[in-house]
């Protein structure tokens, strides 16, 4: 009997973890949506854009051309380059640029890290609202104007634009998923997370950044404990390819996750639903219940096999057994399966979990993700 209720337990925890709680997010937005404010078409505050930089050669050219070419008032706009220790050539072409006013180039001698450079940058902004963008993301023509709008609601504090992978591969898929649960949250009440890559924030909600922890969850819970909303912008859109490889990708997680926790524990006081109500119901949702997945997973597996003797069972542990097969068979490119769907899913799925159990080791152990070390993407 108990090895059938935490067999139960587990499954439904986790078709919570990805099924049910987007439901709850749909059922939610049909009866509670936040009011909308009447949005001017004129509304241009003064920006200060952000772009940390480590050993971006390879795309910090053109990541300076597209940000120069994006539509906005020129007077009304700066770019600030931190470089954090760089041994490339990213000064050198950073320099090439110079010449341009609103480009304000900021050296780090020795590395020190993401935050580090972040609050640098904050440090010499000058703007109303701060746009943080990653080296690695091109942004559409108009992404600027449509992240400011909706600052023009002072109930808001931090806007989240949405950054998108091409193709259908697992990374690619996931961020659709990312992307729909934040839109969700976005009508209800507030995003629990923003996108790393692209992101802004009034300044004066602006708190020093943490090495170690998440500077994008970080600003969206520090919003949250200020009193504003933080907020989706679907029109607000860029674009970044995907990581080199499985492996890279997977070393990626395992540092944003471990991140991620880091913060979670740093905010924890945002988990109570006294204080915090449907903004802690998110968070826990969205969050820890997702990052307890793996352990859900291994419960439900050893659990079935105890059941083996019932046929609905055999049934059972059978989809489990080919979903994992098919994820090891993408990973090892065995007959192309990481090019095909019943490959790719099982594979991120797989690799995404692996992840998470990884990172809560690390966690558990005090390991801390002190230096920053920028995802490498396929051009």
């Amino acid at each position: 009997m108990i090895v059938k209720v935490l067999f139960w337990i587990s499954a439904l925890s986790v078709i919570y973890a990805y099924i049910g709680y987007p439901l709850v997010l749909v059922i939610l937005g049909w009866f509670r949506r936040e009011n909308k404010v009447q949005l001017s078409e004129e509304y241009t505050p003064s920006l200060s854009i952000i772009i940390p930089a480590y050993n971006e050669e390879g795309v910090i050219g053109q990541k300076l051309k597209n940000t120069l070419e994006l539509i906005y008032p020129q007077k009304k706009l700066e770019i600030i380059i931190v470089s954090d220790g760089s041994i490339d050539k990213t000064k050198q072409i950073v320099q090439s640029f110079l010449p341009n006013q609103k480009i304000k180039f900021i050296e780090v001698s020795q590395r020190k890290g993401k935050s580090n450079a972040l609050n640098l940058g904050l440090d010499h902004a000058s703007g109303e609202i701060i746009v943080f963008s990653d080296s690695s993301i091109l942004l559409e023509p108009n992404a600027l104007l449509e992240i400011v709008k909706g600052f023009q609601d002072e109930k808001i504090g931090c806007i989240s634009g949405e950054d998108h992978i091409p193709g259908n591969g697992g990374e690619g898929l996931y961020g659709k998923y990312e992307l729909f649960l934040r839109n969700k949250e976005s009508r209800i009440g507030s995003i629990v997370g923003a996108s790393g890559s692209f992101y802004a924030q009034r300044k004066e909600l602006c708190m020093p950044f943490v090495e170690g922890l998440a500077p994008d969850f970080l600003s969206v819970l520090n919003t949250i404990e200020q009193g504003y909303r933080a907020i989706s912008e679907p029109k607000a859109k860029g674009m970044m390819s995907s990581a080199d490889e499985t492996e890279a990708e997977f070393r990626r997680k395992v540092r944003t996750l471990l991140r991620g926790m880091t913060t979670l524990w740093f905010k924890r006081n945002l988990i109570s639903p006294f204080n915090y109500g449907m903004f802690a119901f998110f968070l826990l949702s969205h969050k820890l219940v997702r990052w307890l997945v793996p352990s859900f997973l291994i419960v439900l597996l050893v659990t079935n096999m105890f059941l083996l003797s019932i046929f609905i069972y055999q049934i059972i542990f059978l989809g489990q057994f080919i979903f994992y097969i098919f994820g090891f068979m993408a990973w090892w490119k065995i007959i192309n399966m990481d090019k095909k769907i019943i490959g790719k899913i099982p594979l991120y799925f797989s690799m995404t979990n692996i992840a998470i159990l990884q990172a809560w080791i690390l966690f558990i152990n005090g390991t801390r993700q002190e230096i920053w070390e920028p995802t490498r993407r396929n051009s």
